[in-house]
């Protein structure tokens, strides 16, 4: 995001302006340290305040969380998740708070990710019954996997978007039983107008390649679970 000077403190203005839907304000400071070295040991820390960075705003329930930080702009939603519908008129009514407060220039990245932790059966056996491009073993090893985690960066250049997507099996995170981890963030960066009409579009193309890589990613056998 670019934007002109402003003074930090301005985003504790937003507390107010949001209180009666979002009364749950938790401010975020930041400290900078630098470690001195010589003939390769420490010879000290120097640190600097580097004052307010940002406000977090709740509802009470805690489930919507606003972020109104120095370098930009973002809204949460935790589970139990609500539909596009349902999320986008708040992040835009938001998105304008956010704009009215700090003035921003221009947006450099407008980003949509989606953390999702689908649970598996107790022992889920061969994982390309619920990825279509899991993880490979080497034949000559025995084809049991623990555990496993890989992130790869994708594109589509037509619409100049990119996505980094997450795979990975954890293990007693959310329940005894495995989940499988599927993090996707779209993104687009470049240069763009603040308001929302320009912003939409973005927002339409990043939703419609975050549904394509997610229902790609997974066999109808684990999206039919879900449905």
């Amino acid at each position: 995001m670019q934007r002109k000077e402003f003074a930090a403190e301005t985003l504790r203005e937003a507390k107010d302006r949001l209180a009666p839907t979002y009364p749950i304000c938790i401010e975020r400071k930041g400290t900078e340290s630098l470690v001195d070295f010589a003939e390769g040991c420490p010879r000290g820390v120097r640190s600097r305040d580097l004052g307010l960075q940002g406000v977090w705003l709740k509802t009470p329930d805690e489930k919507n969380i606003a972020q109104f930080r120095v370098d930009g702009f973002t809204f949460n939603r935790l589970k139990p998740y609500t539909s596009w519908d349902e999320l986008l008129p708040e992040a835009l009514k938001l998105w304008r708070a956010y704009v009215e407060l700090v003035k921003p220039e221009a947006v450099t990245r407008v980003a949509l990710r989606y953390i999702n932790h689908l649970s598996l059966p107790p022992a889920p056996g061969d994982l390309d019954e619920y990825l279509t491009a899991g993880p490979r073993l080497p034949s000559s090893i025995p084809q049991v996997l623990n555990s496993f985690s890989s992130r790869v960066v994708v594109q589509d250049p037509e619409r100049e978007l990119s996505a980094n997507v997450t795979q990975a099996l954890e293990v007693g995170v959310q329940s005894a039983a495995p989940t499988l981890l599927l993090d996707i963030d779209a993104y687009r960066t470049g240069e763009f107008s603040t308001s929302e009409g320009a912003l939409l579009p973005i927002l339409s193309d990043l939703r419609t390649y975050k549904n394509a890589i997610f229902f790609g990613s997974l066999t109808e056998k684990l999206i039919k679970v879900y449905e």
